[in-house]
């Protein structure tokens, strides 16, 4: 566990994949870890990658919460290890995203 938790980034690691697919920013997100229940942001997930994709684990107990995979077209996304993610959105977000 030791060595893991050395050479992993911070959940920040996962801005650009998760750009690539959702429209707001998703490091601010808070995602409910499936195994131990901890509620975290993303940004503070241990990540590893990028090769061959990124892992996100739980800053808690360190279960896998998120994979991303990038293939030549798809992108593969595995939110599993969450129980749940709550994305705060601002009151006007909905209006922005039908007037563009």
């Amino acid at each position: 566990m030791e060595a893991r938790t050395a050479a992993a980034y911070d959940g920040n690691a996962l801005a650009g994949p998760l750009a690539d697919v959702f429209a707001v920013e998703m490091t601010t997100a808070t995602g409910r870890c499936h195994g131990c229940g901890t509620s975290s942001e993303l940004a503070t997930f241990r990540v590893y990658g990028p090769d061959p994709g990124f892992v996100g684990r739980c800053p808690e107990c360190e279960s896998v919460l998120i994979r991303i995979v990038r293939t030549p077209d798809a992108m593969w996304l595995d939110l599993s290890g969450m129980s749940a993610v709550r994305i705060s959105m601002s009151a006007d977000s909905s209006a922005t995203a039908h007037l563009t």
